[in-house]
């Protein structure tokens, strides 16, 4: 029986990138690539839970930026090839939305513990797994032209992301909980 859902070639530890060389499923780019199609994921569930029309849309944008990163990385070193372009206003768009979901939220004057609504958890969660998209891309950077705006939009989204959690707490009326020292 043949199907298109696999082809076995990694079979043997390497994987495929966009310029068709294979490299080693353990390697730095591909771990940071692995890293962003995770938080694609974690976002896509968090997509699940939340109403919030400004939220959802936004989610679904960084959903496909997170997407063309990936294809970013995935085409690295290869002056022939045309990366994929991480559009200008993808950062900014982030910005934005810091700004427009942080009017209407409390000032923070203490750490948060991850929690609340199901959507805001997902946020937190989220948020977690993009911190550690940015520290994979900047491990990757050590072997791999990696292109500066990618750890950039990573590590504004995390900020978004945080925001965007708080936000669906308190407009949910759920408290934020603190540690105690």
């Amino acid at each position: 029986m043949s199907t298109k859902y696999f082809t076995g070639r990694g079979d043997d530890g390497t994987t495929g990138i966009l310029s068709n060389k294979r490299v080693r499923k353990d390697d730095a780019l591909i771990e940071a690539i692995g890293n962003l199609d995770e938080l694609n994921s974690v976002v896509g569930v968090a997509l699940g839970q939340i109403k919030d029309e400004t939220v959802r849309s936004r989610l679904m944008d960084i959903q496909n930026t997170l997407f063309v990163l990936g294809a970013n990385l995935a085409s690295t070193n290869e002056k022939k090839m045309h990366k994929a372009q991480i559009k200008d206003e993808a950062k900014a768009g982030l910005e934005a939305g810091i700004g427009e979901l942080s009017k209407k939220i409390p000032e923070l004057k203490q750490f948060v513990l991850p929690g609340g609504t199901s959507g805001s958890s997902q946020l937190h969660q989220a948020r977690a797994v993009a911190r550690r998209c940015e520290r994979s891309a900047v491990a990757a950077s050590k072997h791999y032209k990696v292109d500066a705006e990618v750890i950039a939009y990573l590590n504004r989204l995390s900020s978004y992301l945080f925001v965007a959690a708080l936000y669906l707490n308190h407009m949910n009326g759920t408290a934020e909980r603190h540690p105690t020292y």
